[in-house]
Parts: C-alpha cells; sequence; structure tokens
C-alpha cells in the first residue's frame, strides 16, 4: 500500500493567513530547479471514473510530480446553482440539486474503487462535503458563502483522486491548495507568498512520487476561500510552476493542443505544434478557450515551457509553448465573444489636452478592463467584455459628448509573428476580410496580434473566411 498523508479541510473553519502577505514577503528565498513537472487536469478529463483512472495511468510513469485537478466536469455549475438557489431563499430547490449532484457522487463511489475500504473512505467525503453544503441552507447568506460552496468541487475531485492512486499502491500526498494559494486585496496572485508557503508545506510532507493539489481555489488576505475564476486551475499549475521552478508544466485537456482556428465553427483546422509565450498568450486572452488568459505570464516569467496535451490521445505531441516561436507568418485565429463596443464622440473635447486620461479614470474607477481602442479627429472608440457597470460609464462618458453603445460584438484576433513576414501583410489580412462588417481595427499594439471587432452574428463566417483565405 502507497504512503498518503490526508489534510482535512473543513471550509467553515477558516484558519487564519499563515503569514501576512506584504509585499516583497518571500522575495529571498532561494528558488532551485525542480526536476519535477507540473501536470494538470481540467473537468473533462476527471470527469469520470474511466477518465479518472486514465489520469493515474498518465501521471504514473515512475517520474516524480506534482498534479492539479478541477473539479469533475459539470460540478461546478451545479454549485454555482446550489448557491445561487440559497442566495434567493429557494432553500428546497437548492436541497434538490444538491441530493441530485450527491447521487452523481456516489455512483462515482461505487465505480471507481476495486475494494470496500476505499468505497467506505470515498463515501464518507462526500457525505461530508454535502453535509457542509447543507449546513448552509439554514444560515444567513453572504458574499462568501459562494465561493465556500463552489470550491468545494475541486475539494472532494482531489480526495477521491487520492484515494484511488493509494488504493492503486502508488506514494501519493494530499496538498490544500488553501494552504499556499494566495491572492492579494485585488484578487491577484501572490507569487512570493505562494513560493514560501509551498516550500514550507512540500518541506513539512513526507516525500512521494506523486503530489496532488487543487487548482482554482485560494485564500484572500484575510484567511478566507476565494478562487481565481473559471478557467484557474491552469494559472494555479503555472503558478505553482514557476513557486517550484519546475522542469516543464503541462496542461491536459480533452483536445490535441491549440488549433490554428476554432473547431466549433470552422471545418479543416489544425494542431499548431509551437508557438512563443507570447502568441500563445494573445491567442488564450482573444479566445482560444484551451487555455487560461493568465497562465503563461508566471512561466514566461521563469522560462518554463508549458505543453498542452490531449488526456484522451496521451500519445500526441500537443503544443509545446517556450521563448521560441517556430516560423513567421500567420498562426492562428481565435474569437472573444461578448464584447461592447462604446465610442465617445466629441469634436469639441478630444483633441483636448488629457482628454484620453480622463476618459480613461472612468474605466478605472469601475475596473473595467479596455480590451481595444481606436481614435480618430472627433471620436474615440474602445470596447470592453465586463458590462456590470456599463450605466454608470456610459453616464459618466455623457459629459465629454456623445455616447453610442454596441452590444454583442465579437473580437477576432490573428495571431503570428506578424512584424517580421514578408510586406503587405495588413492588404493580406484586409483582402481577405472583404465583404465583413468591421466596427473597428487594432494593428500596431502588438507585433503578434492584428485585431478587428465584428457584429458576433458575422463572427463564423469571418473566422472560415480568415482560415481560407490565410491559414490554407
Amino acid at each position: 500500500m502507497g504512503k498518503v498523508k490526508f489534510f482535512h479541510i473543513c471550509a467553515l473553519n477558516l484558519s487564519p493567513l499563515l503569514r501576512q502577505l506584504s509585499d516583497g514577503e518571500g522575495q529571498g528565498a532561494e528558488v532551485k530547479k525542480l526536476n519535477m513537472k507540473v501536470y494538470k487536469f481540467g473537468g473533462t478529463s476527471v470527469g469520470s471514473p474511466d477518465n479518472m483512472r486514465m489520469v493515474m495511468k498518465i501521471i504514473t510513469d515512475g517520474e516524480q510530480k506534482l498534479v492539479v485537478l478541477s473539479a469533475m466536469s459539470g460540478t461546478t455549475n451545479s454549485l454555482l446553482q446550489i448557491s445561487g438557489a440559497i442566495a434567493s431563499g429557494e432553500k428546497e430547490n437548492a436541497a434538490g440539486i444538491a441530493s441530485q449532484l450527491e447521487k452523481k457522487y456516489e455512483k462515482v463511489v461505487s465505480e471507481l474503487y476495486a475494494n470496500e475500504v476505499s468505497r467506505q473512505k470515498a463515501m464518507a467525503v462526500v457525505y461530508e462535503v454535502f453535509g457542509l453544503i447543507r449546513s448552509f441552507f439554514d444560515i444567513p447568506y453572504t458574499e462568501k458563502t459562494e465561493k465556500v460552496i463552489v470550491a468545494q468541487g475541486e475539494l472532494i475531485s482531489t480526495q477521491l483522486f487520492t484515494l484511488l492512486m493509494v488504493e492503486a499502491g502508488f506514494s501519493t500526498v494530499l496538498l490544500p491548495a488553501l494552504d499556499f494559494m494566495r491572492v492579494d486585496d485585488e484578487r491577484a496572485a501572490y507569487l512570493p507568498a505562494i513560493r514560501t508557503l509551498l516550500a514550507e508545506l512540500m518541506g513539512s510532507s513526507p516525500e512521494v512520487d506523486y503530489y496532488i493539489t487543487q487548482g482554482f481555489i485560494c485564500r484572500n488576505p484575510q484567511g478566507e476561500i476565494d478562487n481565481l475564476e473559471r478557467g484557474g486551475s491552469d494559472y494555479t499549475a503555472s503558478l505553482i510552476g514557476a513557486a517550484i521552478n519546475s522542469e516543464e508544466i503541462q496542461i491536459w485537456t480533452d483536445i490535441d493542443g491549440f488549433h490554428n482556428n476554432d473547431p466549433r465553427y470552422v471545418d479543416h483546422t489544425r494542431k499548431i505544434d509551437q508557438l512563443s509565450f507570447l502568441e500563445a498568450a494573445e491567442l488564450a486572452y482573444f479566445g482560444a478557450k484551451i487555455l487560461h488568459p493568465q497562465t503563461v505570464l508566471p512561466a514566461r516569467v521563469q522560462n518554463i515551457p508549458v505543453r498542452l496535451k490531449n488526456t484522451m490521445n496521451p500519445s500526441d505531441s500537443g503544443t509545446l509553448i517556450t521563448t521560441e516561436s517556430d516560423g513567421t507568418g500567420i498562426k492562428a485565429v481565435a474569437a472573444k465573444d461578448g464584447i461592447t463596443a462604446i465610442k465617445i464622440r466629441s469634436a469639441r473635447m478630444l483633441m483636448a489636452y488629457g482628454f484620453l486620461k480622463r476618459v480613461f479614470e472612468i474605466f478605472e474607477k469601475y475596473k473595467t478592463p479596455i480590451d481595444m481602442i481606436s481614435t480618430s479627429e472627433v471620436a474615440v472608440s474602445l470596447t470592453i467584455d465586463n458590462t456590470k457597470f456599463l450605466d454608470q460609464i456610459s453616464e459618466e462618458l455623457l459629459a465629454f459628448g456623445e455616447v453610442e453603445v454596441d452590444r454583442d460584438m465579437s473580437i477576432i484576433c490573428i495571431v503570428g509573428d506578424i512584424i517580421t513576414e514578408e510586406t503587405g501583410f495588413a492588404s493580406r489580412v484586409f483582402n481577405a476580410l472583404d465583404g465583413i462588417p468591421i466596427r473597428m481595427i487594432s494593428y500596431g499594439g502588438s507585433r503578434f496580434n492584428i485585431s478587428v471587432l465584428v457584429p458576433t452574428a458575422h463572427k463564423k463566417s469571418t473566422l472560415q473566411t480568415l482560415s481560407d483565405k490565410l491559414l490554407n
């Protein structure tokens, strides 16, 4: 029987932050290069007993590694529904969803393990988690409730998987992400603290072949359970890789790697074998769903290769992301939906000193990032993907002139080492887009990206046209 150490986490009993997260803490800690890879598996990869066994087969190659797991597919959505029902006072609805999800896990447990002892331990985990969830039915709902409930998805998947590993005889330890993953007051990952706390946790744990931890979840400076938002398990893996200066970070999903266009909308896409960090960052930010947008930065800073692999096709080499690209030219196209365009028309003020600064200060005030920006002599156009404060922003922008808002837009991003490509790149792109209603163009802000804004109704035809005329 392999070695195992369980760290029992009760979300209601939030332990205080192990140390104050002040600026610069941990900067002086020595970061040695570890001959250890970090593997991350998404919800689909651990979405069934068969898939969990496949993950176990992939990772147990005799090489020591740290494995980051998401919640089982569908779990996070169900937990959000439970939280929403509690917030709305719909206790019976919340109870119904919880019971249905619990039955799903009971079925998983019955199919996952080979012996009764493991099944009993796993069922104890399931009952503990759902007992915790039900405890929120009878207490006042707060903004912290949702984060605690949603965190249970990762907590249960990692405990069930660790039990599976132990049952199979592999030396395994479960490292609770809540003991080392930290964000600051702006909910940005705080790497110095992560590095220090993870080193301490691994140092106090038995040395094993396989370390398992949760993606997505973390604690804030108040010691409360928080998260890195949807898709944050990729980011967790990259942060861990940077914290331990890993040999390589592997992100395992249900697709072979980055494709040169979106296979959901475009025929005959192909996998990209290699990308630079900057190219991958552009694609991830502008809609390529295979990778969380923030994943690239920690790996890039530490110069750690990132490889995207397919759990269902582990023999495929996937996509390798490093400091080097594999050549110039157009590599891929991606689309980002849910975009809103805002145009401020003001012949009176546009050329005035400090005008753009004052416009941007309004977006900063409401913590609303801007994706694209374009200016002319009498107007400035920009795009946002967070419309939570759109009404307030529009109201304040009226002080500068006329405000026009267009919803249901998509950013189409063309990525590659385009500046060093042959003369005429821009004309090739615009010729390919002939007949497409373009609302905005962004070119020159990055050597790796040219972006256009189109109505979402034209997204599919734009992607297909670019694929036919630029990528084939």
